[in-house]
């Protein structure tokens, strides 16, 4: 389980996560919505441990995030940043190789070739391994980069919004892959999201949060209703049932 109490995220005089506890039970998909500005990467950094806190705590099963020694909580948690740029030459194949450095250090073992051949098969790349990632589109090299990450084997994945840059298509694939690995890999994913739809349709469970603070938490069910998101994005939205789905719809 990862559970934050009272975390809060300060620059100089701006407070941009303010006093947010949660608890994100093991397996399943956790998506994390909210307006622009709302801290939702912020939150998501803190609990990675690659941005400071300001106050109050992270844990994953129990164990401190900021005391927790790098190498072992690197083999529990994985995270993909928002933005993902390598000044580097590397095949798709070298990428996703980062994503065993936990375990080996840079010294890849039969197993770790496994692991490696593993992700790239299960983000459908196997074609593509020998390509360097500027010969890619956005949505494969994307596709590269959450190999890497689910080639790290972390019983937790929480990734900063994924579906930045790459179009309808490939935005689907993601979020069905994502999907997968938590139902058939028994992964804890949790995920920024700025498209309610996509949280609406492939979470299990919603954070909401604006202007820092933690809004709403719940199931899709009661987070994707009118009244909740008109209170959390300020602009009048209705939610419709369409082919067992909740779906939001936005009005100017």
């Amino acid at each position: 389980m990862i559970e934050t109490r009272g975390l809060s995220k300060k620059y100089q005089d701006r407070l941009v996560v303010d006093d947010v506890s949660v608890k994100i039970s093991k397996g399943g998909l956790t998506s994390i919505i909210g307006p622009n500005g709302a801290g939702k990467s912020t939150l998501l950094s803190m609990i990675s441990r690659l941005t400071s806190m300001s106050a109050g705590s992270a844990e994953i099963d129990g164990l401190d995030v900021t005391r927790t020694p790098g190498p072992e909580l690197a083999k529990r948690l994985s995270i993909l940043r928002q933005h993902n740029e390598s000044t580097l030459r590397l095949t798709v194949r070298d990428l996703v190789a980062f994503g065993r450095f936990p375990h080996s250090a840079g010294r890849l073992t039969d197993q770790d070739q496994q692991h490696i051949d593993e992700a790239i098969h299960y983000l459908a790349l196997d074609e593509y391994q020998h390509r360097h990632l500027d010969e890619l589109s956005g949505g494969q090299r994307q596709r590269a980069y959450v190999a890497m990450v689910m080639c790290q084997d972390t019983d937790y994945v929480l990734l900063d919004e994924p579906l930045n840059n790459i179009d309808m298509h490939h935005a689907v694939g993601m979020m069905q892959l994502l999907r997968r690995a938590a139902d058939e890999k028994g992964k804890t994913i949790v995920v920024v999201l700025h498209d309610i739809n996509f949280a609406s349709c492939y979470s299990d469970h919603i954070i909401a949060m604006c202007a820092g603070k933690l809004a709403y938490q719940g199931t899709s069910e009661q987070i994707i209703r009118s009244e909740v998101l008109s209170d959390i994005y300020q602009i009048p939205m209705q939610v419709h049932e369409l082919a067992g789905q909740r779906i939001c719809v936005y009005f100017r």
